[in-house]
């Protein structure tokens, strides 16, 4: 629809956005490395309903974590937390030449697990920025890919974090999404039906920084190494032979960084490969978020005993396929059970987790219209 007919149709006197949480089905840890990553959006989303006010203040009031914000956009916005998301969203826009006007008060729920490796985080940003989008008087922006872009800049660039972007693309374009990174336009729908998962949420608290300064900067690290011996060596082309022909320059964790995400990207080709059949195998898909998650457990080194434990309980109870979820050292997994999904999650509970079974959701969406 064309953005301008849209937003005559909606009443911007109240109105509530959405935006889903993500799993990251195949790719996990490959998306700052410029590699491709295929994502599903969830149904457990983050829900910002607000009314219009007179003035230019936006009062969040967030109930879920017993929390209220308020912010004056007639005045500078200065950051007043580590990672003060709001703040950063409007400063985002402002720069940007976004136009807003009469602020809202907002309430702001959700069922996301938080800080679990299912992107709450950026599903409150991509829903933020929708918001104001959708009630500044100008909207250029107001598309998923530009969405997306605009959260990784009020996440990520504003505060010098070391993720990627592909949780914004997830929560925004929502379904199932392939993104290859090296690529501009890069991100492409996959037009698949699949079945239940179950997400389990370890209830342990995941280590993003340190899991990614020791992957990301690793990784980065042992693949300049090898660029120093041959500097047509990229993380898109090299393979497992001419890896190991190359072995003796590294040490033993940097070879296994490297091999585990050749074999991942690896896992990640064939699955798209296999989601693009006219009739695809569950069985296989299973398979390959088996062997994704032995890359991430043994070598990569981001998952934990709960979380190995959890997976085990859920393959022994029927389902086809798990892994972690997300930058790992705690959090959640999940795992892909179309036919066994209560048996599963009664299961993940038995494990010690707290599951939650979800479908594949819809990106960013506005809820209510006058039509």
């Amino acid at each position: 629809m064309d953005l301008k007919k849209e937003r005559k149709m909606i009443d911007l006197n109240e109105l509530t956005i959405s935006a889903p949480g993500r799993i990251c089905l195949f790719g996990e840890h490959q998306d700052y490395l410029g590699l491709p990553v295929i994502t599903a959006a969830i149904n457990l989303r983050i829900s910002i309903h607000g009314v219009k006010r007179k003035d230019r203040k936006y009062i969040l009031n967030m109930p879920d974590i017993d929390d209220k914000e308020i912010i004056d956009v007639a005045e500078p916005i200065s950051y007043d937390k580590e990672r003060d998301y709001f703040k950063s969203s409007l400063n985002v826009l402002l720069r940007h030449g976004v136009k807003l006007g009469n602020g809202y008060d907002c309430t702001i729920t959700g069922n996301i697990p938080i800080n679990s490796g299912t992107s709450s985080s950026s599903a409150l940003i991509v829903a933020w920025i929708k918001f104001l989008l959708t009630t500044a008087s100008n909207s250029a922006y107001n598309d998923p890919y530009n969405i997306a872009r605009l959260a990784h800049e009020a996440e990520v660039l504003e505060f010098k974090e070391p993720g990627g972007m592909m949780d914004h693309f997830a929560c925004s374009f929502g379904s199932i999404l392939y993104i290859d990174f090296s690529k501009t336009n890069g991100h492409e729908p996959v037009n698949v039906k699949l079945g239940k998962f179950v997400l389990g949420d370890s209830l342990q608290p995941k280590d993003t920084k340190g899991i990614l300064h020791r992957v990301k900067d690793g990784t980065l690290n042992a693949l300049s190494i090898l660029k120093q011996k041959d500097h047509n060596v990229t993380m898109q082309t090299i393979g497992p032979d001419q890896l190991d022909n190359m072995k003796n320059l590294l040490d033993q964790e940097q070879y296994n960084l490297l091999f585990a995400n050749i074999k991942n990207r690896e896992f990640t080709q064939q699955a798209k490969k296999e989601l693009q059949k006219k009739t695809f195998d569950h069985n296989r898909i299973g398979q390959l978020l088996n062997l994704h998650q032995a890359e991430l457990r043994d070598r990569l080194k981001i998952s934990t005993k709960k979380i190995d434990n959890m997976i085990d309980m859920a393959l022994k109870a029927g389902a086809l396929g798990a892994k972690i979820n997300g930058s790992g050292g705690g959090g959640c997994m999940f795992a892909y059970a179309p036919d066994s999904t209560e048996q599963v999650a009664e299961a993940i509970l038995k494990a010690g987790g707290k599951p939650y079974i979800i479908d594949v959701g819809m990106g960013v969406t506005v809820h209510n219209s006058q039509h």
